[in-house]
């Protein structure tokens, strides 16, 4: 079997598991073959692969990068909490801090932005894969 082979089983897993649509879900694993040869595939394999040793590296900066970046989402959620009682309290400094952060975040380029959506869900589809394989738990 070939390495890109080796590829195929865990992907037509993780397609079982995000794909409700039966249908969909076949035409997805069709496809799937028809790219098992293909330069495609073994690109996507060269990523996870990446993404994988990544997120299983002993230096935290590397291994906790992500996982931290989560934190940082709890935080902003959980800030609406206490901007609240500020806005119940002093709506015009609420809305001040609501202004502030509004610029700041539209001030970040777009690209990065992209960036990090792309990163993320190749983390997340490598985590998938890693668990399905059972190497992650």
């Amino acid at each position: 079997m070939s390495v890109i082979g080796t590829l195929v089983g865990p992907l037509a897993g993780l397609i079982d598991k995000v794909i409700p649509d039966p249908e969909a879900r076949d035409r997805a694993k069709l496809e799937l073959l028809r790219l098992e040869g293909s330069q495609e595939l073994e690109s996507v394999r060269t990523q996870l692969t990446a993404i994988v040793a990544e997120a299983q590296s002993s230096d935290p900066w590397t291994s906790r990068a992500r996982p931290s970046f989560l934190y940082v989402m709890y935080v902003l959620l959980l800030w609406s909490i206490p901007m609240g009682v500020i806005s119940a309290v002093r709506p015009e400094t609420a809305a001040a801090i609501a202004r502030g952060m509004t610029a700041y975040l539209s001030g970040i380029p777009e690209p990065l932005y992209m960036l990090f959506g792309t990163g993320y869900l190749g983390y997340t589809a490598a985590r998938s894969w890693g668990k399905a394989k059972g190497k992650d738990s």
